[in-house]
Protein backbone atom coordinates (compact mmCIF):
# COMPACT_ATOMS: atom_id res chain seq x y z
CA UNK A 1 0.00 0.00 0.00
CA UNK A 2 1.20 3.92 -0.82
CA UNK A 3 -0.87 5.68 1.57
CA UNK A 4 -1.34 9.60 1.86
CA UNK A 5 -2.63 11.02 4.71
CA UNK A 6 -5.07 14.56 3.87
CA UNK A 7 -5.80 16.74 6.50
CA UNK A 8 -9.18 18.96 5.59
CA UNK A 9 -10.89 21.97 7.85
CA UNK A 10 -14.55 21.38 7.31
CA UNK A 11 -16.44 17.72 6.07
CA UNK A 12 -17.40 19.87 3.73
CA UNK A 13 -14.35 20.12 1.51
CA UNK A 14 -14.11 16.14 1.52
CA UNK A 15 -17.60 15.68 -0.03
CA UNK A 16 -20.64 13.59 1.19
CA UNK A 17 -20.32 11.10 -1.61
CA UNK A 18 -16.65 10.53 -0.59
CA UNK A 19 -16.98 10.51 3.66
CA UNK A 20 -20.55 8.64 3.29
CA UNK A 21 -18.83 5.76 1.46
CA UNK A 22 -17.24 5.69 4.70
CA UNK A 23 -19.36 6.70 7.32
CA UNK A 24 -23.01 5.10 5.57
CA UNK A 25 -21.88 1.36 6.00
CA UNK A 26 -22.12 1.28 9.64
CA UNK A 27 -25.63 2.80 10.30
CA UNK A 28 -24.59 5.78 12.84
CA UNK A 29 -26.36 8.90 12.20
CA UNK A 30 -23.46 10.73 13.76
CA UNK A 31 -20.57 10.14 11.97
CA UNK A 32 -22.39 10.77 8.34
CA UNK A 33 -21.65 13.49 6.40
CA UNK A 34 -25.15 15.67 7.18
CA UNK A 35 -24.91 15.30 10.48
CA UNK A 36 -21.00 15.99 10.79
CA UNK A 37 -21.76 18.93 7.89
CA UNK A 38 -24.40 20.46 10.16
CA UNK A 39 -22.08 20.78 13.19
CA UNK A 40 -19.87 23.15 11.05
CA UNK A 41 -22.13 24.87 8.48
CA UNK A 42 -24.52 26.25 11.44
CA UNK A 43 -21.69 27.46 13.27
CA UNK A 44 -22.03 25.41 16.56
CA UNK A 45 -18.82 23.20 16.04
CA UNK A 46 -16.36 26.23 14.44
CA UNK A 47 -13.10 27.45 15.79
CA UNK A 48 -14.51 30.34 17.08
CA UNK A 49 -16.47 28.05 19.31
CA UNK A 50 -12.93 26.31 20.27
CA UNK A 51 -14.00 23.07 17.71
CA UNK A 52 -11.31 23.99 14.62
CA UNK A 53 -11.87 20.64 11.64
CA UNK A 54 -8.53 18.58 10.91
CA UNK A 55 -10.23 15.60 9.95
CA UNK A 56 -8.07 13.06 8.40
CA UNK A 57 -8.42 10.97 4.74
CA UNK A 58 -6.18 8.19 4.01
CA UNK A 59 -5.68 7.37 0.06
CA UNK A 60 -3.75 4.52 -0.96
CA UNK A 61 -2.61 5.49 -4.71
CA UNK A 62 -5.51 8.55 -4.86
CA UNK A 63 -8.14 5.88 -3.36
CA UNK A 64 -9.94 6.73 -0.15
CA UNK A 65 -9.46 4.43 2.51
CA UNK A 66 -9.96 5.54 5.55
CA UNK A 67 -11.12 8.67 7.60
CA UNK A 68 -11.05 10.21 11.28
CA UNK A 69 -12.75 12.81 12.45
CA UNK A 70 -10.78 15.33 14.01
CA UNK A 71 -11.02 18.67 15.63
CA UNK A 72 -8.74 21.05 17.18
CA UNK A 73 -9.40 21.64 20.58
CA UNK A 74 -8.97 24.49 22.78
CA UNK A 75 -11.42 23.57 25.78
CA UNK A 76 -12.59 20.69 26.90
CA UNK A 77 -16.37 21.40 26.87
CA UNK A 78 -19.20 19.66 24.88
CA UNK A 79 -17.02 16.37 25.06
CA UNK A 80 -18.82 14.48 27.66
CA UNK A 81 -15.28 12.54 28.47
CA UNK A 82 -13.77 14.82 31.41
CA UNK A 83 -10.54 15.74 31.50
CA UNK A 84 -10.13 19.00 33.11
CA UNK A 85 -8.42 17.73 36.17
CA UNK A 86 -5.72 16.56 33.93
CA UNK A 87 -5.75 20.18 32.10
CA UNK A 88 -5.44 21.49 35.73
CA UNK A 89 -2.34 19.33 36.94
CA UNK A 90 -0.45 19.84 33.95
CA UNK A 91 -0.76 23.61 33.91
CA UNK A 92 -0.26 24.02 37.43
CA UNK A 93 3.12 21.78 36.50
CA UNK A 94 4.04 24.86 33.87
CA UNK A 95 2.64 22.52 30.58
CA UNK A 96 0.05 23.92 28.38
CA UNK A 97 -2.42 21.31 28.24
CA UNK A 98 -4.41 22.98 24.65
CA UNK A 99 -4.38 23.08 21.77
CA UNK A 100 -5.04 19.58 21.84
CA UNK A 101 -6.70 17.10 19.20
CA UNK A 102 -10.13 15.27 19.46
CA UNK A 103 -11.77 12.32 17.41
CA UNK A 104 -15.20 13.19 18.42
CA UNK A 105 -18.84 13.92 17.14
CA UNK A 106 -19.47 16.98 19.09
CA UNK A 107 -21.66 17.52 21.62
CA UNK A 108 -22.49 13.78 21.29
CA UNK A 109 -21.68 11.71 24.01
CA UNK A 110 -23.01 8.14 21.40
CA UNK A 111 -20.43 5.29 21.28
CA UNK A 112 -20.02 5.43 17.20
CA UNK A 113 -17.07 4.21 14.51
CA UNK A 114 -13.99 6.67 14.83
CA UNK A 115 -11.74 5.08 12.81
CA UNK A 116 -13.35 4.65 9.03
CA UNK A 117 -12.71 2.18 7.09
CA UNK A 118 -13.73 1.79 3.34
CA UNK A 119 -15.60 -1.65 2.96
CA UNK A 120 -13.13 -4.41 1.70
CA UNK A 121 -10.03 -2.91 3.39
CA UNK A 122 -7.87 -4.37 5.68
CA UNK A 123 -8.95 -2.44 8.83
CA UNK A 124 -6.17 -2.67 10.96
CA UNK A 125 -3.99 -1.49 8.42
CA UNK A 126 -5.93 1.59 7.71
CA UNK A 127 -6.42 1.91 11.43
CA UNK A 128 -3.12 1.90 11.60
CA UNK A 129 -2.64 4.54 9.33
CA UNK A 130 -5.09 6.94 10.34
CA UNK A 131 -3.77 6.61 14.13
CA UNK A 132 0.05 7.30 12.75
CA UNK A 133 -1.23 10.47 10.86
CA UNK A 134 -3.29 11.84 14.03
CA UNK A 135 -0.36 10.85 16.17
CA UNK A 136 2.09 12.59 13.38
CA UNK A 137 -0.14 15.84 13.36
CA UNK A 138 -0.50 16.32 17.09
CA UNK A 139 3.79 16.28 17.24
CA UNK A 140 3.82 18.64 14.54
CA UNK A 141 1.01 21.08 15.86
CA UNK A 142 2.93 20.37 19.28
CA UNK A 143 -0.19 19.53 21.28
CA UNK A 144 -0.58 18.15 24.52
CA UNK A 145 -2.43 15.06 23.52
CA UNK A 146 -5.05 13.11 21.21
CA UNK A 147 -8.02 11.61 22.28
CA UNK A 148 -10.81 9.22 20.71
CA UNK A 149 -13.96 9.51 23.04
CA UNK A 150 -16.83 6.85 22.64
CA UNK A 151 -15.12 4.79 20.50
CA UNK A 152 -17.03 1.36 19.81
CA UNK A 153 -15.34 -1.42 21.68
CA UNK A 154 -13.03 -2.65 19.10
CA UNK A 155 -11.88 0.42 17.73
CA UNK A 156 -11.08 0.79 21.85
CA UNK A 157 -9.29 -2.32 22.63
CA UNK A 158 -7.28 -1.92 19.33
CA UNK A 159 -6.16 1.36 20.12
CA UNK A 160 -4.90 0.17 23.53
CA UNK A 161 -3.28 -2.61 21.61
CA UNK A 162 -1.83 0.62 19.64
CA UNK A 163 -0.55 2.24 22.61
CA UNK A 164 -3.18 4.42 24.16
CA UNK A 165 -4.04 4.83 27.27
CA UNK A 166 -7.52 3.32 28.04
CA UNK A 167 -10.11 4.80 29.68
CA UNK A 168 -14.09 3.66 30.99
CA UNK A 169 -17.08 4.98 32.32
CA UNK A 170 -20.40 4.13 32.28
CA UNK A 171 -24.21 5.25 30.72
CA UNK A 172 -27.52 4.07 31.42
CA UNK A 173 -28.81 2.11 28.57
CA UNK A 174 -32.78 0.35 27.86
CA UNK A 175 -32.74 -3.22 26.00
CA UNK A 176 -35.33 -4.88 24.37
CA UNK A 177 -35.58 -8.60 25.44
CA UNK A 178 -38.55 -9.46 23.08
CA UNK A 179 -41.27 -7.80 24.98
CA UNK A 180 -43.17 -6.85 22.09
CA UNK A 181 -45.05 -3.42 23.32
CA UNK A 182 -44.61 -1.35 26.72
CA UNK A 183 -47.05 -3.60 28.83
CA UNK A 184 -44.32 -6.50 28.02
CA UNK A 185 -41.95 -4.74 29.02
CA UNK A 186 -43.29 -3.69 32.12
CA UNK A 187 -44.14 -7.20 32.74
CA UNK A 188 -40.51 -7.74 33.19
CA UNK A 189 -39.98 -4.85 36.37
CA UNK A 190 -40.76 -5.72 39.79
CA UNK A 191 -44.57 -4.97 41.19
CA UNK A 192 -43.26 -1.97 42.63
CA UNK A 193 -41.62 0.07 40.03
CA UNK A 194 -44.64 -0.88 37.49
CA UNK A 195 -46.99 0.63 39.73
CA UNK A 196 -44.59 3.93 39.78
CA UNK A 197 -43.77 4.24 36.10
CA UNK A 198 -47.75 3.73 35.35
CA UNK A 199 -48.32 6.60 37.97
CA UNK A 200 -45.38 8.75 36.47
CA UNK A 201 -47.13 8.50 32.89
CA UNK A 202 -49.95 9.44 34.06
CA UNK A 203 -49.40 12.60 35.62
CA UNK A 204 -46.92 13.28 32.80
CA UNK A 205 -49.92 13.01 30.52
CA UNK A 206 -52.54 15.00 31.96
CA UNK A 207 -54.06 17.65 29.74
CA UNK A 208 -51.08 16.77 27.16
CA UNK A 209 -51.85 15.87 23.85
CA UNK A 210 -48.01 13.83 22.61
CA UNK A 211 -46.95 13.37 19.59
CA UNK A 212 -43.70 11.65 17.80
CA UNK A 213 -42.64 13.33 14.40
CA UNK A 214 -40.52 12.24 11.67
CA UNK A 215 -40.21 13.03 8.46
CA UNK A 216 -41.75 15.60 6.55
CA UNK A 217 -43.71 15.62 9.56
CA UNK A 218 -41.31 17.69 11.14
CA UNK A 219 -42.03 21.60 10.21
CA UNK A 220 -40.01 24.99 10.78
CA UNK A 221 -42.58 25.50 13.42
CA UNK A 222 -41.76 22.41 15.61
CA UNK A 223 -38.11 23.03 15.56
CA UNK A 224 -38.73 27.07 16.39
CA UNK A 225 -40.76 25.61 19.40
CA UNK A 226 -38.10 22.91 20.07
CA UNK A 227 -35.20 25.74 19.92
CA UNK A 228 -36.79 27.96 22.72
CA UNK A 229 -36.73 24.78 24.97
CA UNK A 230 -33.36 23.59 24.19
CA UNK A 231 -32.43 27.15 24.72
CA UNK A 232 -34.04 27.86 28.34
CA UNK A 233 -33.32 24.14 29.75
CA UNK A 234 -29.61 24.12 27.95
CA UNK A 235 -29.27 27.72 29.28
CA UNK A 236 -30.29 27.02 32.94
CA UNK A 237 -27.90 24.05 32.52
CA UNK A 238 -25.27 24.22 30.77
CA UNK A 239 -24.84 28.50 30.66
CA UNK A 240 -24.56 28.35 26.89
CA UNK A 241 -26.30 26.08 25.09
CA UNK A 242 -23.75 24.56 21.82
CA UNK A 243 -26.37 23.88 19.14
CA UNK A 244 -27.41 26.88 16.80
CA UNK A 245 -31.21 27.51 15.60
CA UNK A 246 -29.73 26.69 11.45
CA UNK A 247 -27.77 22.70 13.17
CA UNK A 248 -31.53 22.05 13.47
CA UNK A 249 -32.75 23.22 10.09
CA UNK A 250 -30.30 21.98 8.66
CA UNK A 251 -30.69 18.23 10.21
CA UNK A 252 -34.09 18.81 9.54
CA UNK A 253 -33.91 19.06 6.01
CA UNK A 254 -30.68 16.55 5.27
CA UNK A 255 -31.80 13.68 8.28
CA UNK A 256 -35.81 13.83 8.42
CA UNK A 257 -35.90 10.51 8.25
CA UNK A 258 -33.48 9.52 10.85
CA UNK A 259 -35.11 12.34 13.37
CA UNK A 260 -38.12 11.77 16.17
CA UNK A 261 -39.24 14.88 17.97
CA UNK A 262 -41.14 14.09 20.16
CA UNK A 263 -43.59 17.05 21.74
CA UNK A 264 -45.91 17.51 24.55
CA UNK A 265 -48.56 20.26 22.98
CA UNK A 266 -51.01 21.83 25.81
CA UNK A 267 -53.94 23.25 24.25
CA UNK A 268 -52.42 22.66 20.68
CA UNK A 269 -49.16 25.09 21.59
CA UNK A 270 -45.87 22.86 21.92
CA UNK A 271 -44.23 23.29 25.33
CA UNK A 272 -42.09 20.82 25.58
CA UNK A 273 -40.05 18.16 23.49
CA UNK A 274 -36.95 15.36 23.41
CA UNK A 275 -35.35 15.01 19.96
CA UNK A 276 -34.03 11.59 19.20
CA UNK A 277 -32.08 10.43 16.36
CA UNK A 278 -32.74 6.89 14.76
CA UNK A 279 -30.13 4.24 13.70
CA UNK A 280 -29.78 1.22 11.95
CA UNK A 281 -30.28 -0.80 15.46
CA UNK A 282 -30.59 1.97 18.32
CA UNK A 283 -32.67 5.16 18.96
CA UNK A 284 -30.59 7.79 20.27
CA UNK A 285 -31.61 10.40 22.71
CA UNK A 286 -30.27 13.39 22.58
CA UNK A 287 -31.28 17.21 23.67
CA UNK A 288 -35.07 17.67 25.34
CA UNK A 289 -36.39 20.84 26.97
CA UNK A 290 -39.59 22.35 28.36
CA UNK A 291 -41.34 26.05 29.26
CA UNK A 292 -43.53 24.36 31.64
CA UNK A 293 -42.75 22.41 35.27
CA UNK A 294 -44.77 18.84 35.26
CA UNK A 295 -43.77 16.36 37.23
CA UNK A 296 -42.43 13.38 35.46
CA UNK A 297 -42.69 15.31 32.11
CA UNK A 298 -38.70 14.61 31.48
CA UNK A 299 -39.10 11.05 32.14
CA UNK A 300 -42.41 10.18 29.75
CA UNK A 301 -40.92 12.16 26.55
CA UNK A 302 -37.39 11.33 27.32
CA UNK A 303 -36.95 7.34 28.76
CA UNK A 304 -41.13 5.99 28.06
CA UNK A 305 -41.71 7.65 24.43
CA UNK A 306 -38.08 6.63 23.64
CA UNK A 307 -38.80 2.98 24.78
CA UNK A 308 -42.46 2.80 23.01
CA UNK A 309 -40.88 3.97 19.69
CA UNK A 310 -37.83 1.80 19.50
CA UNK A 311 -40.11 -1.69 20.35
CA UNK A 312 -42.52 0.31 17.17
CA UNK A 313 -39.70 0.32 15.17
CA UNK A 314 -37.92 -2.85 16.35
CA UNK A 315 -34.68 -1.18 17.41
CA UNK A 316 -32.84 -3.38 20.21
CA UNK A 317 -31.82 -0.61 22.21
CA UNK A 318 -31.99 3.11 23.14
CA UNK A 319 -29.53 4.83 24.20
CA UNK A 320 -30.49 7.87 26.27
CA UNK A 321 -26.89 9.91 26.61
CA UNK A 322 -24.39 10.84 29.05
CA UNK A 323 -25.24 10.86 33.45
CA UNK A 324 -28.67 10.16 35.27
CA UNK A 325 -28.61 7.61 37.88
CA UNK A 326 -32.54 8.31 38.02
CA UNK A 327 -32.68 6.27 34.34
CA UNK A 328 -31.98 2.95 36.16
CA UNK A 329 -34.97 2.39 38.12
CA UNK A 330 -37.04 3.33 34.77
CA UNK A 331 -35.58 -0.08 32.81
CA UNK A 332 -32.37 1.80 31.58
CA UNK A 333 -29.02 -0.51 32.77
CA UNK A 334 -25.10 0.75 33.21
CA UNK A 335 -23.14 -0.07 30.78
CA UNK A 336 -19.78 1.01 30.08
CA UNK A 337 -18.02 3.30 27.33
CA UNK A 338 -15.00 4.21 26.35
CA UNK A 339 -12.06 6.70 25.33
CA UNK A 340 -8.80 6.20 24.61
CA UNK A 341 -5.75 8.79 24.74
CA UNK A 342 -2.14 9.54 23.66
CA UNK A 343 -0.63 12.21 25.94
CA UNK A 344 2.86 13.32 24.75
CA UNK A 345 4.48 14.19 27.73
CA UNK A 346 5.99 11.57 29.97
CA UNK A 347 5.09 12.58 33.14
CA UNK A 348 1.80 13.92 32.54
CA UNK A 349 1.23 10.07 30.66
CA UNK A 350 2.28 8.34 33.63
CA UNK A 351 0.23 10.44 36.17
CA UNK A 352 -3.01 9.58 34.04
CA UNK A 353 -1.67 5.79 32.99
CA UNK A 354 -2.28 5.39 37.14
CA UNK A 355 -5.23 7.27 38.12
CA UNK A 356 -7.14 5.44 34.77
CA UNK A 357 -6.10 1.72 36.28
CA UNK A 358 -7.63 2.80 39.67
CA UNK A 359 -10.50 4.46 37.40
CA UNK A 360 -11.24 1.68 35.19
CA UNK A 361 -11.40 -0.87 38.86
CA UNK A 362 -13.85 1.76 40.20
CA UNK A 363 -16.43 1.90 37.25
CA UNK A 364 -16.76 -2.10 36.71
CA UNK A 365 -17.88 -2.02 40.36
CA UNK A 366 -20.30 1.03 40.25
CA UNK A 367 -21.36 -0.66 37.35
CA UNK A 368 -22.20 -4.41 39.02
CA UNK A 369 -23.15 -2.34 42.26
CA UNK A 370 -25.70 -0.95 40.30
CA UNK A 371 -26.97 -3.79 38.29
CA UNK A 372 -27.04 -5.97 41.93
CA UNK A 373 -28.60 -3.40 44.12
CA UNK A 374 -30.91 -0.23 41.45
CA UNK A 375 -31.98 -2.78 39.01
CA UNK A 376 -36.07 -2.18 38.47
CA UNK A 377 -35.79 -5.52 36.66
CA UNK A 378 -37.90 -8.53 38.26
CA UNK A 379 -34.31 -10.73 37.05
CA UNK A 380 -31.44 -9.01 35.57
Amino acid sequence: MSLTALVHQTVAEIGREAWDALAAPTGDPFVSFDFLDACEASGSAVPRQGWAGRHLTLEDEGRLIGALPLWLKGHSQGEYVFDHAWADAFQRAGGEYYPKLLSAVPFTPVTGPRLLVAPGEDADAVRAGLLEAAIGLGERLGVSSLHVNFPTTAEWDWLGDAGLLKRQDLQFVWRDRGYGDFEGFLAALSSGRRKSIRRERREAQRGLDIRVLTGKAVRSSHWDAFFAFYMDTGGRKWGRPYLTRDFFARIGETMADRVALILAFDDGAPVAGALNFIGRDALYGRQWGTLVERPFLHFELCYYRAIELALELGLSRVEAGAQGEHKLGRGYLPERVHSAHWIAHPGLRRAVADHLEGERAAVDAEISMLRREGSPYRET
